[in-house]
């Protein structure tokens, strides 16, 4: 699996209906965390947000916010955005259609379960999603969220601190930047977070939440 870590303009250009950046003259920049909730993961996610006073958006596998309803509503409390990331983590291009829909509508009714609120955002699993797909989303109401830097945590073959530089050496006002509150993420995880929130912090930049 290949990405850009930076996402090529002209990728924005042909895709104009996802949402890959905010620009804002706030200086603002949009923290996302995709696959929670996780156990401790997300929860030390959490804490790291506090203490840095940031907003983030969590786009939530409806299965595992079945698993662990309590960190969902800490997330919830906490007063960040949820995102749907479809009930079973699946990759649409490789899924039928009414399929794919139907997890998404799962994985919202997972959420009104603990939330009672229907959330416009939705990230594809991968990033991989059918024009026809993204097409009856967006008909039903949802915003879809890509990004404009990929940290590339879940990648065990590089260096927590190529993590970091990742988002570091790419981040400007209006960056949508996607981080993973997974097992699999954390160690580059714990490592490039906490000196991300601290970057921002000294640059004056906000750390907000997507709506």
């Amino acid at each position: 699996m290949s990405f850009w870590v930076k996402t090529n303009r002209w990728i924005k250009w042909v895709f104009p209906n996802y949402v890959w950046d905010s620009p804002n003259q706030r200086n603002k920049v949009f923290l996302t965390f995709d696959d929670g909730p996780t156990p401790e993961i997300t929860e030390w996610v959490l804490d790291q947000l506090k203490q840095y006073n940031a907003q983030a958006t969590f786009f939530c596998i409806g299965n595992n916010v079945e698993k662990h309803s309590e960190i969902f509503k800490k997330t919830i409390e906490a007063g960040h955005a949820i995102g749907n990331h479809t009930f079973n983590h699946l990759k649409g291009w490789k899924t039928p259609n009414p399929t794919y829909i139907n997890d998404v509508q799962r994985c919202n009714s997972q959420f009104t379960i603990h939330n009672s609120q229907f959330t416009i955002l939705f990230r594809p699993p991968y990033g991989k999603i059918k024009p026809s797909q993204s097409r009856v989303l967006r008909r039903m109401g949802y915003r879809i969220i890509m990004w404009d830097i990929i940290s590339m945590d879940f990648d065990r073959s590089i260096t927590p601190e190529k993590c970091l530089e990742n988002v570091l050496q790419n981040v400007t006002p209006g960056s949508i930047i996607v981080f993973h509150d997974s097992v699999k993420a954390e160690p580059n995880l714990r490592y490039a977070l906490p000196k991300t929130l601290a970057f921002l912090k000294a640059k004056g930049w906000v750390c907000d939440k997507l709506e």
